[in-house]
């Protein structure tokens, strides 16, 4: 073993009976969601939005986010044959049978985002406003649920020496990180030895960086409430988790769901956040920017008159 490697693997399972199986990444999923409401309920009634709204929306937009979700990882792992993922390509009944261990969180933050939407219109709630006190609760959320990729053994980065580097079992390895005798192992490519080789924890660092957006958007909210306008924690989620995607994706390899020159989707989504939240904050300060000719001084015309 390397000095320093976190020589951990566990199973993406946390009970089994019989047919049933109960993930950790569900229960990931579920205490994220625990985090969520409960910041959020805070922050609503901040915001003059009745905290019993939260609840009320949580089923909606719940299914919707798990319909999102799972949709955008069955999309990315289709083809994942041998990885020691389902092989939906193979086996179309494991996109909708047990067990739901593949979530992709942009595809359960859009679904989310739909669900609010439907319920806000309905019920006359602004929408920039509903999701400004969603925000924070959301990125402590995505911290907690990160952790669900630690027990799927997936979600990590390139090999490292670094005390904080996590070991990866061989069935989870992808290219160029294979273990020696493996059909995937191309003649000539060098092998890691599972035994020897610890891996970048990404999961580890988006979900410290999600926990401290999170705080950053709380604090952003109370200490500048008068300079914010409804929508920039909003626009800031875009800003901040878009920035940090895309950082840590450039250190995966392995992808499945690429565009066009083999960029990485989520890269791709992850530049098109931080874009749109960035127009969008200067959109809104520049449409409600004060009438600065009320602050010029005015000059008294008459000769020897002072400025006031």
């Amino acid at each position: 073993m390397i000095p320093g490697l976190i020589d951990v693997t566990p199973g993406p399972d946390l009970l089994v009976v019989g047919p049933l199986r109960i993930g950790w990444y569900g229960v990931g999923y579920i205490l994220a969601l625990i985090a969520l409401v409960l910041v959020t309920q805070r922050e609503a009634a901040r915001r003059g939005i009745d905290p019993r709204h939260v609840t009320a929306v949580l089923v909606p937009a719940a299914i919707l986010a798990l319909i999102g979700a799972r949709l955008y990882h069955v999309i990315d792992q289709f083809d994942a044959c041998g990885l020691g993922q389902p092989c939906y390509r193979e086996n179309l009944w494991a996109v909708v049978l047990p067990p739901y261990s593949g979530l992709g969180l942009y595809g359960g933050i859009a679904g989310a985002a739909l669900g609010i939407l439907l319920y806000v219109r309905r019920h006359g709630i602004p929408f920039w406003g509903a999701l400004d006190a969603v925000i924070p609760g959301t990125l402590f959320a995505q911290g907690i649920a990160r952790w669900g990729n630690f027990f799927n053994q997936e979600l990590y980065g390139p090999p490292t020496n670094d005390a904080w580097g996590i070991a990866i079992e061989c069935q989870f390895r992808v290219a160029p990180w294979l273990c020696p005798g493996d059909m995937r192992l191309e003649a000539g490519a060098m092998a890691y030895p599972v035994e020897t080789t610890g891996f970048h924890p990404l999961f580890f660092y988006e979900s410290a960086l999600d926990i401290l957006g999170g705080l950053v958007a709380l604090g952003l909210s109370r200490r500048f409430p008068s300079r914010l306008r409804t929508g920039d924690i909003a626009s800031f989620w875009g800003i901040w988790y878009g920035s940090v995607r895309t950082v840590l994706e450039t250190f995966r390899s392995g992808y499945n769901w690429t565009l066009a020159g083999g960029i990485p989707t989520a890269q791709l989504i992850g530049v098109a956040l931080i874009t749109i939240g960035l127009v969008t904050i200067i959109w809104r300060h520049r449409r409600h920017r004060p009438d600065r000719s009320l602050d010029q001084p005015v000059v008294d015309p008459r000769p020897g008159a002072q400025t006031v």
